[in-house]
């Protein structure tokens, strides 16, 4: 069934993509239509259909798209309704669908065929083609676009496996395509309410997964650059032919309702969030993401939980830059995570602090670190990565790094830092084969001896561990202005040596 479930998958999103954002074009509707073609090729994808020409309309029907799956084993084929091409006599083109279509999946896989009814429901769709043959732009707009899952077959035998279905309202937007050796795109979208059902269960066992929500509409503004004719599946070659991606989503607050059953237990919960973004890059240099979310609430509730659980959160934010592609020029890289402002109920706190010693201040734990980095291979080669596995290369050069921001606030104590080092890749010797580290980083814990206290007389900390614990903080750390306020500077100079505070350590 994991098969399917990605083939189902694909076939939403490719029909989304076909009538919302596709960025084919030409000044005829023959060569609209013949663009799109191309495209799809360019893709892996064959693609046969009635074509039906008559004035100034061309009606493609019959649509069916295959490709082959070497991951899977699998051949895939989709079937889609009627699409009509109206030439409007001012070189546009007008795209038109059905208002209701169905997409027909089938797939044969390891001995298993599997088929799948979607529908697809459209409300005042528009779609106008303008331009000419080097530069497209695509103007669209719909006051709806629903799909859904009918119904799922394996073998010829009908399977329940639940409901699947997600709805947009007042999406629209732009796409400008230019053609060249590549095929360059600039967008932007936007959307009103999102809604989605997701009610699934297995059919070989009582496990189910349901899922209820919606959020406040999306964004997406961003630039793409595919070539001509790709594997998808080779995404070193893909990345190689000039492939990137830069785009930035945006999504309004929501709430969901989720539950899960199985192995005999339950598990439900809802939550509630106040909007956020998600930005990725990827061409043949680097992979980047930055996701952030704010204000959210969540409770969880089972029957191995001895009462609800329910935390909230006022900022979540992640981000990742990685180099890919191998070089013998320095490439920045970085890894960033924010939990700011974490607060959870008080029966939480009062299975381990009922006697309520311990702040309860909102929590946060933050840290930013950002690099220089030479890479010897290319991240997406599978061949490559074995040779990594194998010992046989390494991933290339650690050249600097830097720790930006570095803050853990909790139970009334603070710690912050900030520091930099470059790295010696000629000097594996010094530190156990890792490249030798020059640079400084500096600490300052706030309240760090009112925190051990409370937690020895909790009895979560013996005193002889507090009494160690002291013992090292005053090995690497100094007062520092204020109560209960220690410093630390760990220092690493190009002999070697290793300093705390000025007193050497190594």
């Amino acid at each position: 069934m994991a098969a399917f479930k990605s083939t189902a998958t694909s076939a939403v999103a490719l029909s989304i993509f076909m009538t919302g954002s596709a960025a084919f074009a030409d000044v005829t509707a023959e060569q609209v239509w013949a663009d799109w073609k191309e495209y799809m090729a360019g893709f892996g994808y064959e693609v046969e259909a009635t074509e039906n020409q008559s004035g100034n309309q061309l009606v493609v029907s019959d649509l069916t798209m295959k490709v082959d799956i070497p991951d899977e084993e699998a051949d895939v084929s989709i079937t889609m309704g009627q699409l009509t091409f109206s030439e409007n006599g001012d070189g546009t083109v007008s795209i038109a669908l059905p208002t209701e279509f169905p997409i027909v999946g089938a797939m044969e896989s390891q001995g298993e065929n599997i088929g799948f009814n979607l529908n697809y429901i459209n409300q005042d769709f528009v779609m106008t083609v303008s331009g000419d043959a080097d530069q497209m732009t695509y103007d669209y707009s719909a006051a709806l676009a629903k799909i859904s899952l009918l119904d799922v077959v394996v073998n010829g035998e009908p399977v329940e496996i639940g409901q699947v279905e997600v709805s947009v309202a007042d999406t629209k937007g732009q796409s400008v395509m230019t053609i060249g050796e590549l095929r360059e795109t600039q967008q932007t979208m936007t959307s009103g309410t999102v809604d989605y059902v997701i009610d699934m269960k297995d059919p070989e066992s009582d496990d189910q997964f349901k899922m209820l929500g919606s959020f406040g509409g999306m964004n997406f503004e961003g630039t793409s650059s595919i070539p001509a004719e790709m594997d998808a599946t080779d995404v070193a070659a893909m990345l190689a032919a000039g492939f990137a991606f830069d785009g930035k989503f945006g999504y309004g607050g929501g709430t969901v309702d989720f539950a899960i059953n199985g192995d005999g237990s339950t598990l439900e919960g809802n939550s509630a969030f106040g909007g956020g973004d998600f930005d990725i890059v990827m061409d043949e240099k680097a992979l980047g993401y930055n996701v952030s979310l704010t204000d959210m609430d969540l409770s969880l509730k089972s029957g191995d939980l001895p009462f609800p659980v329910e935390f909230s959160m006022q900022e979540y934010a992640a981000k990742l830059l990685m180099p890919v592609g191998k070089s013998d020029e320095e490439q920045d890289f970085g890894l960033g995570v924010t939990l700011a402002d974490f607060t959870m109920s008080d029966m939480i706190w009062g299975m381990f602090d009922p006697s309520g010693q311990l702040p309860r201040d909102p929590a946060t734990v933050s840290f930013d670190v950002t690099g220089k980095a030479k890479m010897a291979i290319d991240l997406m080669d599978p061949e490559a990565m074995e040779a990594v596995e194998s010992g046989d290369v390494s991933f290339g050069e650690l050249n600097a790094m830097n720790l930006n921001n570095l803050t853990v606030s909790l139970a009334g104590a603070e710690l912050t830092g900030d520091g930099a080092f470059s790295f010696n890749n000629d000097d594996l010797e010094s530190f156990g084969g890792m490249p030798a580290p020059v640079g400084a980083v500096d600490l300052k814990l706030v309240g760090g001896n009112g925190l051990l206290d409370k937690l020895v007389a909790m009895g979560f900390v013996p005193e002889d561990q507090a009494m160690g614990a002291r013992m090292m903080m005053g090995l690497f750390a100094v007062p520092g202005e204020g109560d209960d306020t220690l410093t630390s500077k760990i220092e690493v100079t190009e002999d070697g040596q290793v300093s705390a505070n000025g007193q050497r350590l190594k």
